[in-house]
């Protein structure tokens, strides 16, 4: 069983930078394609980005490619997702999520994802 936890969301102004940091724990996250999400009030969660599991292949949402970079530490057993140029519609709650078979291809569909954080908090507000 993989345990996630996001950490580093926050209030930040339009134009600003955060980085968000996913730790696992009960297995090491080597093995897994990651990959975030994010769900706006109202909205459905939709996908941000997604590493392979090797942290040389990484796949980005439209709306966030050139802004957005998404990375892993193994050693750490982390991954992060540097966050720069936020615009107010990048406000959203941010998961953290894991394939459950080792080795997989990234992904953008939810539903190869069984492992999830809790989430944090990024707005984007002046």
């Amino acid at each position: 069983q993989v345990q996630l936890r996001e950490s580093g969301g926050g209030l930040v102004q339009p134009g600003g930078s955060l980085r968000l940091s996913c730790a696992g724990s009960g297995r090491f996250l080597r093995p897994y394609t990651m990959a975030w999400f994010r769900q706006a009030p109202g909205k459905e969660r939709e996908f941000v980005a997604t590493i392979s599991w090797g942290g040389t292949t990484t796949y980005y949402q439209e709306a966030v490619k050139g802004r957005f970079t998404m990375s892993r530490d193994n050693a750490k057993n982390s991954v992060y997702l540097q966050m720069n140029s936020l615009r107010p519609e990048d406000t959203a709650v941010y998961y953290c999520a894991a394939r459950e078979q080792e080795y997989a291809m990234p992904s953008g569909r939810q539903s190869d994802y069984v492992y999830w954080g809790q989430g944090t908090q990024v707005t984007v507000s002046s």
